[in-house]
């Protein structure tokens, strides 16, 4: 039973007890009734805006659950940020890949060569902190033979 279904119960109770409205005790119990239906009233208001309240979290959190998917999970094909659990194979070694401790983090990344720029550089997947490499130019290695 709801809480206005109570105080419609105790309103016919009040009713049925047939007491004088003008008299103190029907006054006070008119006004008791008169006070519990306006709180049930304000109560059903509240539970409907806390239902309100309850869906637009929900929708904030599938929300942040898509942004934390784009932003965390960007960092290689499977989104595994090169960890060692990781079996996907994406991360395995190869020619163009070169396993490297980030100074800044201390985690083990594989850096794709293809990654690099120009002039060396290239961001922790993880960190996000700029790591410098040399490169040397296999042409000039074939031109000198």
């Amino acid at each position: 039973m709801s809480v206005s279904e109570k105080v419609a119960y105790l309103r016919g109770l009040m009713e049925g007890l047939e007491l004088d409205e003008n008299s103190k005790e029907g006054k006070l119990f008119a006004a008791i009734v008169d006070t519990l239906d306006d709180v049930a009233s304000e109560l059903s208001d509240f539970e409907e805006d806390l239902g309100d309240l309850d869906d637009y979290v929900e929708e904030l959190d599938e929300d942040l659950a898509d942004l934390e998917e784009f932003v965390y999970d960007d960092d290689c094909d499977c989104g595994c940020c090169c960890d060692d659990d990781c079996d996907c194979g994406c991360c395995d070694d190869d020619d163009n890949c070169i396993e490297v401790t980030c100074p800044a983090c201390n985690e083990e990344i594989c850096v794709d060569i293809d990654d690099i720029d120009d002039d060396g550089h290239v961001e922790c997947p993880c960190c996000g902190e700029v790591l410098e490499f040399e490169i040397e130019d296999d042409d000039s290695d074939e031109d000198e033979e």
